[in-house]
């Protein structure tokens, strides 16, 4: 986990083991969330009926880390197991898939085409590109998706090695992943980022994990 030629709070790389776990295969999509809101379970987000965000295939997007996780708990209600969100270390597990130094999450290149290129006014459907390793799609693009962890810029200096969580507490809420509104759409497995939980934005998505009993 993490990078020696990334930025400073990728540092320093360091062994991790983390459970088995199950990860949905795309970003949580506008349908998906749809019927969380419909059963009540959240307010329609800001960009909700908006025609640039409400194709059922897109992610869904200006979701705060709180509902994301009301999303999650919803599933565990209504589904059975164990939902929640991705921790970093197991999100950046899923994005390697097995490859442990490569620059993406489908080797040491993107796919043709697994971005697009151009202007672009509205994040793309999920699903369009190709699966990495373990089947996973969009691993790093499309939209910032929200973890379970505090945000701590110095946390792998002491992080343990067996399913690290992040710190006890903290400001801010880690997030993974690229955008599709910055000039570089993707993000390679062990770039970090961060956001205060309550705070909404256009690129921010999700996507949750089920325990493996």
């Amino acid at each position: 986990m993490g990078s020696a030629t990334g930025r400073p709070d990728e540092a320093p790389p360091h062994a991790v083991s983390v459970r088995a776990f199950r990860l949905g295969r795309t970003p949580v999509t506008h349908a998906q969330y749809g019927r969380f809101v419909a059963a009540g379970g959240s307010p329609e987000p800001p960009w909700w009926r908006d025609p640039a965000f409400d194709a059922p295939d897109q992610p869904v997007v200006g979701v705060t880390w709180f509902e994301a996780a009301a999303y999650a708990r919803w599933l565990t209600d209504t589904l059975g197991g164990a939902w929640r969100l991705p921790t970093e270390a197991e999100w950046e597990r899923a994005a390697r898939s097995g490859l442990a130094g490569a620059a993406t999450a489908w080797g040491d290149a993107l796919p043709p085409g697994e971005v697009p290129e151009g202007p672009l006014d509205r994040p793309w459907p999920v699903g369009r590109g190709r699966p990495n390793g373990y089947g996973l799609l969009d691993m790093g693009t499309i939209v910032h998706e929200w973890c379970l962890d505090w945000y701590d810029a110095g946390y792998y200096a002491s992080s343990p090695s067996l399913e690290p969580r992040g710190p006890e507490g903290g400001e801010r809420r880690s997030s993974r992943g690229g955008s599709w509104r910055h000039h570089v759409r993707w993000s390679p497995p062990s770039a970090r980022s961060s956001l205060p939980p309550g705070f909404r934005y256009a690129d921010y998505g999700f996507r949750v994990l089920r325990d493996v009993p």
